[in-house]
Formats: structure tokens, C-alpha cells, sequence
């Protein structure tokens, strides 16, 4: 899996692709931590081009989401593929991440 962060004022941008597995998942979340830290800041996940969601990529979704509900910050999911948003349905992470 291949990951970016772009900042452009008050967003932080997260662009996701390939495949979100476990190998891929430890090295990702070990690279968010500066982001979960932060405050006022809007996070968007751009998942456009990643194509598999494991249950370790699922945890740093999570772990994301937690992170900016306790720091005050927003949290958008865009650009989910059928089989990903699929992943997101069954495990009902549709209904508790806003995913545009």
C-alpha cells in the first residue's frame, strides 16, 4: 500500500492505494500518529485507489476515527470502490464514519 499526507490549510489529506493488509496497515499507522495528535484540523481520507481493506487497514480507520472525535476534529471517507465500501457495510462501519 502506498500513502500520502498533503496539507492545504486546515485539511489534512490522507490518499490511500493498493491494498490496505496487515504489513501495510502496522507501517501506515505508525506514520499517522503525528496526525492523530493534532487539533482543528479536518482529516480526509481519500480511498479512491485502494483496492482491498483488511481488518488491520480497518483498525487504522478506527483509529483515526477515534482519535479526531477526541481531539475536536472532523473526519470525511470519499472515494470508496464497491468491494471496500462493501467491507465498510458488512462490518458496519458505514453507519458510524461519514464517507462521501
Amino acid at each position: 500500500m502506498e500513502y500520502e499526507i498533503n496539507r492545504d490549510g486546515r485539511e489534512a489529506i490522507l490518499t490511500l492505494s493498493g491494498w490496505a493488509d496487515t504489513s501495510a496497515s502496522q507501517e501506515l499507522e505508525h506514520s499517522i500518529q503525528p496526525l492523530l495528535q493534532e487539533k482543528d484540523v479536518d482529516i480526509i481520507v481519500d480511498c479512491t485507489n485502494l483496492e482491498y481493506v483488511s481488518s488491520s487497514g480497518l483498525r487504522c480507520f478506527i483509529a483515526l476515527l477515534k482519535s479526531s472525535q477526541a481531539n475536536g476534529n472532523t473526519l470525511l471517507i470519499r472515494g470508496l470502490n464497491d468491494m471496500v465500501r462493501e467491507v465498510f457495510d458488512m462490518t458496519g462501519f458505514s453507519s458510524i464514519f461519514n464517507i462521501e
